[in-house]
């Protein structure tokens, strides 16, 4: 409601990139609203989800993971600390030239999304 209220309030439609995470679909605002609200604000976005594979949220969640493990899995004493600790986290995964490892190829992406590539 937030989104289409008060950020977006003069918006024809709002579209919105999602994961597959199972609470982002239309019928979770039903369990937050009346169906009548629920009913106003799916009509005002457009739904687009990502690949369930590959796609630059997995890549997000990937490095906040990472993050976790190798930074912040430990107490920190306060913010300049914790500000100082990332940075330095950060500069090491970039120097290092850490990448993302991805698996899913075009081939791959051929067989299991078959129904969105034409067949010649």
């Amino acid at each position: 409601r937030d989104l289409s209220d008060v950020h977006f309030p003069m918006a024809e439609k709002i579209v919105l990139v999602q994961d597959n995470l199972n609470t982002h679909t239309p019928a979770s605002l039903y369990e937050a609203f009346e169906p009548a609200e629920a009913r106003r604000l799916i009509n005002q976005f457009e739904w687009h989800y990502t690949p369930k594979h590959g796609s630059w949220l997995n890549l997000a969640e990937s490095e906040l993971a990472l993050l976790s493990g190798q930074c912040l899995n430990r107490r920190i004493a306060d913010a300049a600390t914790l500000v100082r600790e990332v940075a330095a986290w950060r500069t090491r995964r970039n120097n290092h030239n850490d990448k993302a490892d991805w698996r899913f190829t075009t081939a791959n992406a051929r067989i299991r999304l078959k129904s969105l590539y034409p067949s010649l």
